[in-house]
């Protein structure tokens, strides 16, 4: 007995149901007035339902059965009157509890998204671009809507539910004991459907994901797609994918369907022996036939809306389920923070030290090991060797976009992680090798850098870029849009409004991955000039294959395979005939 209790328990789940109002109470707070009213709306509206049924009674009795005149026209005036007042109620209680799960969507959203921002570099490697969108998007509206439309039907169904049991135990205690023993099978069912729907959500949000991420990759390498045919084996994946979904959808209908279809069936029974037991019952002038007339319409609008409570329990479930996910994220701590008094990273006075440092980004794979480099401030390190060797990590380990696992980074002879993130990475300019430029406009771009610049730095900044005369050519200059990622511009000028940008920080640390890569050889020289202007006064860290772009640096360190093999200026390095000398001829043999 005592594990049947648990399973109703577990059925109706009505602690999971406090848990989650609790949750989600900070989002629903700043508007618990309207929340309420339009709850409230509901009590009347479920009521209202056993006025109807109780109208029929004197209906039957004084009009039907004992001729009365004066009953046939009140009657069906009141039916209508009532029915009409509900329907108002019932258009005020919709657009107050819309308009409540938006505002509540609107705000789990934006926190979703400030939670997003504040996720480490390493967050976004582990997951895919569909998993985010769907996770902190779709969730939110699932969450938010589910919850007030399960409150809304909650209080609704249950005061209209207690209403017609009154008329029910009026007309008939002995036909309503029956009718509400029946409604006991209902509990049991639910339970099945409640553990089998877990298992199937959370498969089911893997696959959506999977959908949203093959829209982004297709969306973001059409180019890819087409220059290497691969349009076909692309559509092979998403057939595979969209398979799935439908292979999950008919789990979900197989597994959870047959809910509504056995309610209907167990309220075919209680309605038989309601039938029954009324048939004796009137045959015995125990209740006349208004009672039973009036109990029975009871009773269907007590059934009617359990025929459709498997759909409607499978969507409280998935939102609970929604609203599970998303407090997972909200949980969730990112693994980069600031210490308690973080100091606040001011004017750089001697350099960058690295000392012993190792990294991974996966346990038990070294990427880094025993890197020791010490940049004084106003000098430059160019750091080279073969393509994965760990170049582009040493550089992001400075603004502490990853956190190394043994040794030190110390600017000026403070830890970085004694640093304020933000303080840390105000004084670092980057233009990485594959710059992302945002969607707007090109003076947007450009004031990422700095917003409070003047007309005349942006300008002076897009010279020194060699992208001046480009943008005075356009029709609307520096309001032209560039698209989504820039995709209205070459690849040439999205690196170039990137350095740009770098010119408009006027950073005293500046990172260039591969800041040249991308640009012809004449407009390398002019940006090459341009960054060494850039780099006068400033510690800079350039991470280079063509080397003609290094060998004036003050230091040149040779990464391979996550180790320092060499050190030293352009000249001591091709003396000593090493990896750098080997490098060297490799590019510039005839």
């Amino acid at each position: 007995m005592g594990r049947r209790k648990q399973k109703f328990k577990k059925a109706f789940n009505t602690n999971l149901f406090i848990l989650n109002c609790k949750r989600m109470w900070p989002f629903i707070k700043p508007f618990w007035v309207r929340a309420l009213i339009g709850v409230l709306l509901t009590i009347p509206v479920g009521g209202l339902d056993a006025v109807v049924a109780m109208a029929l009674k004197p209906f039957m009795d004084q009009v039907m059965v004992d001729k009365q005149q004066s009953f046939s026209n009140l009657i069906p005036l009141l039916i209508v009157g009532f029915t009409i007042i509900q329907g108002v109620l019932t258009y005020a209680s919709d657009y107050l509890n819309t308009w409540v799960a938006q505002k509540i969507t609107i705000g789990i959203k934006r926190r979703l998204y400030e939670k997003l921002l504040t996720m480490d570099t390493a967050y976004f490697d582990a997951r895919n671009s569909g998993e985010v969108v769907f996770r902190y998007s779709t969730d939110a509206e699932t969450a938010s809507t589910g919850l007030i439309n399960s409150v809304k039907q909650f209080l609704s169904r249950t005061f209209s539910s207690i209403a017609l049991v009154g008329v029910l135990i009026y007309n008939s205690w002995q036909m309503a004991a029956i009718a509400v023993a029946v409604l006991g099978f209902f509990i049991y069912p639910m339970y099945i459907v409640r553990k089998k729907m877990k298992v199937i959500l959370a498969k089911t949000v893997v696959n959506l994901s999977s959908v949203i991420t093959a829209y982004n990759e297709t969306f973001a390498g059409n180019r890819t797609i087409r220059s290497f045919t691969l349009e076909e084996e692309f559509k092979k994946r998403f057939y595979q994918i969209t398979d799935t979904t439908f292979a999950l959808a008919m789990k979900m209908v197989k597994s959870t369907n047959w809910l509504s279809p056995l309610m209907h069936i167990i309220m075919s029974f209680g309605i038989a022996f309601v039938i029954w037991c009324g048939s004796y019952l009137i045959v015995t002038g125990k209740i006349t036939s208004g009672n039973f007339v009036a109990f029975t319409a009871a009773l269907i609008m007590l059934y009617k809306p359990l025929r459709s409570l498997g759909n409607y329990y499978i969507s409280i479930q998935n939102s609970f389920l929604a609203i599970d996910r998303i407090f997972e994220i909200l949980g969730l701590q990112p693994q980069i923070k600031d210490k308690e008094n973080a100091l606040e990273l001011g004017e750089i006075r001697k350099g960058i030290t690295f000392k012993d440092v190792d990294f991974s980004y996966v346990s038990g794979r070294e990427v880094l090991h025993d890197i020791n480099l010490e940049i004084p401030k106003g000098t430059t390190l160019a750091l080279v060797g073969n393509s994965g060797g760990g170049k582009t990590t040493i550089s992001a380990l400075i603004p502490r976009l990853y956190d190394i696992q043994n040794g030190e980074i110390r600017i000026d002879g403070v830890d970085i992680r004694d640093f304020s993130q933000k303080s840390l990475r105000k004084q670092i300019a980057m233009v990485f090798q594959d710059n992302f430029l945002f969607s707007g406009t090109i003076r947007d771009n450009i004031l990422l850098g700095n917003p409070e610049v003047s007309e005349e730095v942006i300008w002076a900044a897009l010279k020194s870029a060699c992208l001046e005369d480009f943008i005075k050519g356009l029709p609307q200059g520096l309001d032209t849009d560039i698209g989504e990622r820039g995709t209205l511009l070459s690849g040439g000028q999205k690196q170039r409004l990137a350095i740009a940008r770098a010119f408009v920080k006027n950073a005293p640390i500046v990172i260039l991955d591969e800041a040249t890569s991308a640009l012809d050889t004449k407009s390398e020289k002019v940006v090459q000039e341009a960054l060494d202007n850039l780099m006068k006064n400033r510690t800079v860290i350039v991470i280079a294959h063509r080397l003609s772009t290094v060998q004036n640096a003050d230091n040149i360190v040779v990464v391979n395979d996550g180790r320092i093999v060499e050190s030293g200026n352009h000249e001591a390095l091709l003396a000593q005939d090493g990896a750098y000398a080997s490098l060297y001829k490799m590019q510039f043999k005839k």
